[in-house]
């Protein structure tokens, strides 16, 4: 571990990742993501790097710090098939999906019918419209699956769900129209590395305790071990002269693995728990490989 410094630029620097048009856009993320960062950008925009000529992000997800950087030049990936295929689609064939929005009931019985379906077994159009349709309508917009790779999330029964954002999804259309988007490991991010290209990591996080594991953004979760595996692939990634910036968890496993970085702390206030009382703000981390701008 390097534990190095890259200046990157002052606050009044303005950033040269991204053109004029992009910067006239203004997409938000298309679904509801558990642990989404669109919270926490007005914290995050003092820790970014000025320039950089490549951005990668190997945990996609809700997207919201891609959205907000809008990097001319971007690799995105994640191992959740669903929500890679949504990007894909709504990238290559957003005329399709609109309509095929169209077609959604905002019933229970509906619901349950459309969660029944088998994705895989789905042309990728269909696949991405149950996708985007759950994500609206199911409880508390979350996405988990169980240990057969089963959606079980709930009925929402949401009065107005907004289920086709036609004005929002084409400027995510726009956003993506140069971007690779790529389904697997986030250890891919290593084989697009190169000097000066911004890496973003935000895995599902270390569990606080044994009671607060919700990892079930796809069927194999996110144990310790994963944890270690994605620590060794910042070091990497920092080898190759990076900038890696990554969130997770304040916890003294998550401190220790990358003791050696940049460290500091930023508070969000969790939705995943189903007791209201139990979402208050919690600290988190914000590591880096270089100072802030």
């Amino acid at each position: 571990m390097s534990g190095k410094t890259i200046f990157t630029g002052n606050s009044e620097q303005k950033s040269t990742h991204k053109s004029q048009i992009h910067r006239e856009l203004n997409p938000r993320p298309p679904i509801k993501w558990a642990g989404g960062k669109s919270q926490l950008i007005a914290r995050f925009k003092d820790f970014f790097p000025a320039n950089f000529d490549l951005y990668i992000e190997p945990f996609l997800g809700g997207g919201a710090v891609f959205f907000h950087l809008l990097p001319l030049n971007a690799v995105l990936i994640d191992n959740n098939e669903e929500l890679i295929n949504l990007y894909q689609v709504i990238r290559d064939d957003l005329e399709k999906l609109l309509s095929s929005l169209e077609e959604h009931q905002n019933t229970a019985e509906y619901f349950y019918k459309i969660r029944a379906l088998n994705p895989q077994q789905l042309a990728k159009i269909e696949r991405a419209s149950r996708f985007l349709y759950l994500n609206k309508t199911a409880y508390n917009g979350l996405y988990r699956v169980n240990k057969q790779n089963k959606f079980n999330v709930p009925f929402g029964y949401y009065q107005k769900p907004r289920i086709k954002d036609e004005e929002n999804l084409r400027q995510v259309q726009y956003a993506l129209k140069n971007a690779a988007i790529i389904l697997g490991d986030f250890t891919l991010a290593l084989h697009y590395a190169k000097k000066a290209a911004f890496v973003y990591l935000d895995p599902p996080y270390q569990p606080l305790s044994k009671t607060a594991n919700f990892t079930g953004y796809t069927s194999e979760g996110f144990d310790e071990d994963s944890q270690v595996r994605l620590a060794k692939l910042f070091y990497q990634l920092d080898k190759e002269g990076c900038l890696v910036m990554l969130s997770n968890s304040d916890t003294p496993f998550i401190r220790n693995l990358y003791e050696n970085y940049f460290i500091d702390e930023v508070f969000a206030r969790r939705s995943v728990n189903s007791k209201a009382d139990k979402r208050g703000a919690i600290s988190e981390l914000l590591i880096r490989n270089y100072q802030e701008r």
